[in-house]
């Protein structure tokens, strides 16, 4: 394997199975409007499936090659920035933070959640299982293509990878709690489930819902895309958005540091999460007959035999398998516009 500079370590990338290459594209801006196109789409990809309790935008960025690049550049929102900023060195801080990649992911990001809430919100009323097939698939490809980023995997990998596979599935049986309507609550539940939309296998919707926060600030994102805001809700979405950058900003450093330091150990535990969050999104469950007529914040679920289930079988696991082929080819799609990427910038 190629010895890396520790001083340089920040700035390459990890190719699975080929060892470790410079890849300067992290920490500089696209060069065509090609790629930001499909920095807009891997935003879109992100938000869409930020919308869906148990799936995660992290887990989305893995697989289109940018998770790193993503943290990398959140991570750089520091004092360097701000004095940039207020030093009126626009092309500089911008430069820093990779802006013109951040733009393009960030409004990507916004025009998936902010167009497919209510689509989610109608398929998991009314198409629960099938919906869940489709994220089953996509979870199960994800951990086969995540797994590739270990190097070796060590006895330390296998703790992490088993610890994150607990903590997901604890966190996945927990109940929802009542929530709260202070601003001060909306922000602290926006400041940890921001932290979990960038862990791939913990679903930042599912910290909301967990959190009693979900179907509200959802509601509140499907009224504004209908043109109906009022003064209320606009000072919820602010400090809702407040809370999301804080927690961003805090928790990016953290997370940059263990995949600069510690990649093998980090991506093994990230394959863990993903892993144990499958059991949320299993297809053969329905809720039980007391809570049936429910909001689906409100339902217990409880897991059917495949001999009992009403539906059709072949169904399901035909939505499966097509939504894995179907990240497995989106993940060759970017990591062949991420050569392009880095040839362009080289």
């Amino acid at each position: 394997m190629t010895t890396v500079d520790p001083q340089t370590k920040e700035h390459e990338h990890v190719v699975p199975n080929s060892g470790t290459v410079p890849n300067p594209s992290h920490d500089r801006q696209p060069t065509s409007v090609r790629q930001d196109v499909f920095n807009f789409v891997r935003g879109f990809c992100m938000g869409a499936a930020d919308t869906v309790p148990g799936v995660s935008g992290g887990t989305v960025a893995l697989i289109l090659g940018h998770y790193q690049r993503l943290v990398n550049a959140i991570s750089r929102i520091d004092r360097r920035f701000v004095s940039d900023l207020l030093s009126q060195r626009w092309r500089q801080a911008w430069d820093y933070v990779d802006g013109r990649f951040l733009l393009a992911l960030l409004c990507g990001i916004g025009f998936g959640i902010i167009s497919l809430a209510g689509l989610m919100h109608w398929l998991l009323d009314h198409h629960m299982p099938q919906t869940f097939a489709v994220f089953f698939g996509l979870i199960l490809a994800s951990v086969w293509i995540v797994r590739r980023y270990i190097q070796r995997w060590s006895p330390g990998c296998y703790a992490a990878c088993l610890g994150g596979i607990i903590a997901a599935l604890l966190i996945g049986r927990m109940s929802p709690t009542a929530g709260g309507d202070s601003l001060v609550y909306l922000f602290l539940s926006a400041s940890i489930a921001i932290c979990a939309m960038i862990l791939p296998g913990i679903s930042g919707a599912f910290v909301l819902l967990l959190l009693g926060v979900y179907h509200p600030v959802t509601g509140m994102i499907k009224e504004t895309a209908k043109g109906h805001l009022d003064a209320g809700s606009l000072l919820q979405l602010v400090v809702f958005a407040t809370g999301c950058l804080f927690g961003l900003l805090a928790f990016s450093r953290v997370l940059r540091w263990l995949l600069q330091h510690h990649r093998s150990v980090t991506m093994a535990a990230l394959v863990g999460l993903m892993l144990g969050s499958v059991e949320k999104l299993w297809p053969l469950q329905v809720p039980t007959p007391e809570t049936a007529g429910l909001k689906m914040k409100e339902r217990v679920m409880q897991v059917v035999a495949p001999a009992d289930w009403n539906g059709s079988l072949t169904l399901l696991i035909v939505l499966a398998v097509a939504a894995a082929t179907a990240v497995l080819l989106l993940e060759r799609v970017a990591a062949a516009e991420s050569i392009t990427e880095r040839e362009s910038d080289g």
